[in-house]
């Protein structure tokens, strides 16, 4: 056997041997949301701003597989060109090469290591070629304006072939290698997009444009510093991704960016134009700009062709007087023991009350609360001759019951309110007997129609009040939501790709994660991205049974947390973080010694109120 074969076997070996019995920690901690530093020339924390080259990997044949993974990474307009390098001359035909709005690459989570072996049948001399086999889960189309649309493309595997690229005989077996036999579109893997892109957020307002509502983006890391600011503000002129567009508020019609954004001694100028502006529009698109762009922190001026009409003297200063979110320091933990509402004390923490008034504080299975200004919507799971429904109250605290729904359900699941600062509008989403229903503070329950077969098993509530998270038949989906006078309208759901199956509970963990319960092997909780692109983070892999109620306090640009805080109920048993205890009946606040005949009840239902 040449040399070539024996560095090709060894390097899967090595490969192989790294990666046995690594598994998932049983506790890590939850990664900060929000875009990163921004790095000097060069390199950002770190690591190259472009992907390897063909030949940086040599003869080791793993490491040209993920570089040809990763090669597509980078500027869009140049992937094709980065992607062919790797290609056989011969079969550089084969790539489909699409620019401009049309460009796209398959992004995809490699669910083992790529198989490499000896293709018999190609050897000859001292020239050997391979076969490689990679086992692909597809997880969203990247497309030029940085959005990361559903898949398109359904192959579970893709398989080609490698051959050396020095000819045959030369001896130079660092010459590396070139794909033979390619597939037909630009492939991206998922540690490539983490490695070459940032995350970034921007911000569109809702279509009454009293909320700003977050869009996900991938900035590729090989964009200059001096052009990010003029990417961000390209994103919004172009307008939202397809999944939020039915709830959020495009920029004025005509919008667009006229050159680049400019940067002299720390201030930047954006110069746009647009139609129909007025001091309105301008003072929503300068706080549109000023969180999309949170690297910018001093002076900031708007111009509209080339006319200077608003400027702020620090963007750091604007975020914080206009925050994106109505929200508080210091979220409460809640739970129910023993048929009522309780609050949970925790060390370092800032303890509730009683948010239900006593006497409509009985027979509760699950709750959701919410705070709407200085008010509280109360949404009670309650029980009634072995049937449950759905009691609604609103007001100061203690909030008394106003109305229950007319029909009881064998099963409802926990209630969530739509954020809003204003109870007179506020609506809510909940799971009965399988459905999805919204209700108001009438407690009147409409069926939500969803294009997706299954029993509805659980929902979330994004921050903003316009995103839920879904798990249907054991799937995660997400869906915008708008709201208006006739109440609750869910937009088209979108499947998010995860490693874990059978699904049982999911809530918000930031504006781009979600804190998500099912199974690996056995139960288990972890926290995904919203789009099914980074990271899976394992917060408890050993639970022993599957969770019944999860909940989160959204880590969020205002009040930022380095972990965020969750609870959940697996075989009636409470746990909370972080880190993971479970509670203890000692920590309901209210509850007095236990009667020494009867076994004291556990913490359940457990959820945050903010």
């Amino acid at each position: 056997m040449n040399r070539r074969v024996v560095a090709v076997l060894l390097s899967g070996a090595l490969l192989a041997a790294g990666t046995t019995g690594c598994g998932i920690p049983r506790f890590s901690e939850v990664r900060v949301d929000g875009p990163g530093p921004v790095g000097e020339a060069g390199s950002v924390n770190g690591r190259n701003r472009e992907p390897p080259s063909r030949g940086a990997s040599g003869s080791d044949s793993a490491a040209f597989v993920r570089n040809f993974l990763a090669a597509a990474a980078g500027e869009p307009n140049r992937a094709y060109e980065r992607v062919v390098q790797f290609i056989a001359p011969e079969d550089r035909n084969r790539i489909q090469a699409k620019q401009g709005s049309d460009f796209a690459v398959n992004v995809v989570r490699l669910l083992d290591d790529p198989v490499t072996t000896v293709n018999p049948q190609g050897t000859t001399g001292e020239e050997a070629t391979f076969s490689v086999r990679v086992t692909v889960q597809q997880v969203g189309l990247l497309r030029a304006n940085g959005t990361l649309a559903p898949p398109v493309a359904t192959e579970a595997q893709y398989q080609f072939d490698l051959r050396g690229a020095a000819p045959a005989g030369s001896g130079d077996e660092d010459a590396g290698y070139y794909v033979v036999d390619p597939p037909s579109t630009l492939l991206l893997s998922v540690e490539a997009l983490r490695e070459y892109y940032q995350p970034s957020t921007i911000y569109f307002w809702n279509s009454d444009q009293t909320r700003l509502v977050p869009d996900q983006r991938y900035l590729p890391l090989a964009v200059p510093r001096e052009r990010r600011v003029t990417e961000a503000v390209g994103w919004l002129t172009d307008g939202p991704s397809e999944w939020l567009a039915p709830t959020v508020t495009r920029l004025p019609d005509g919008a667009q960016l006229i050159n680049n954004a400019t940067e002299t001694d720390g201030r930047w100028e954006i110069d746009i134009a647009m139609s129909g502006e007025d001091g309105t529009k301008l003072d929503r698109l300068v706080t549109q700009l000023a969180w999309s762009l949170p690297d910018i922190d001093g002076p900031l001026e708007l111009k509209v062709r080339n006319q200077t009409r608003r400027t702020i003297p620090s963007a750091a200063e604007h975020r914080r007087t206009h925050p994106v979110y109505q929200v508080r320091l210091d979220p409460q933990r809640f739970c129910v023991y023993e048929g009522a509402v309780r609050p949970l004390a925790f060390l370092g923490e800032v303890s509730g009350t009683d948010p239900v008034a006593p006497a409509d504080n009985r027979n509760v299975v699950s709750a959701g609360l919410s705070r709407a200004g200085e008010q509280i919507l109360a949404a009670l799971v309650v029980t009634d001759d072995r049937r449950q429904r759905l009691a609604v109250g609103s007001g100061a605290a203690p909030v008394r019951v106003a109305a229950r729904s007319a029909a009881p359900y064998t099963s409802i699941g926990r209630p969530v309110w739509l954020k809003t600062p204003d109870v007179r509008n506020a609506h809510g989403l909940v799971v009965a007997d399988g459905e999805l229903y919204r209700f108001d503070t009438h407690a009147q329950l409409t069926p939500v129609p969803l294009l997706v077969p299954g029993p509805v098993t659980a929902v979330a509530a994004a921050l903003d009040g316009h995103r839920i998270a879904l798990v249907v038949d054991g799937r995660l989906y997400v869906a915008a939501v708008s709201v208006d006078g006739d109440g609750v309208t869910v937009g088209p759901t979108r499947q998010v790709p995860t490693s874990l199956t059978a699904l049982t509970a999911v809530d918000w963990a930031g504006e781009s994660r979600l804190v998500l319960a099912g199974a690996q092997g056995q139960p288990a909780v972890f926290e995904v991205s919203v789009d099914g692109a980074g990271t899976e983070v394992a917060l408890r892999t050993d639970l022993g049974a599957k969770v019944t109620h999860l909940a989160t306090y959204p880590d969020n640009p205002v009040v930022p947390f380095t972990r965020s805080p969750v609870m959940y109920e697996a075989n009636r048993v409470t746990w909370a973080g972080p880190p993971l205890t479970q509670v203890l009946r000692e920590q309901v606040q209210g509850v007095g010694p236990a009667d020494a005949d009867a076994r004291p009840g556990s913490p359940t239902a457990p959820f945050f109120l903010y």
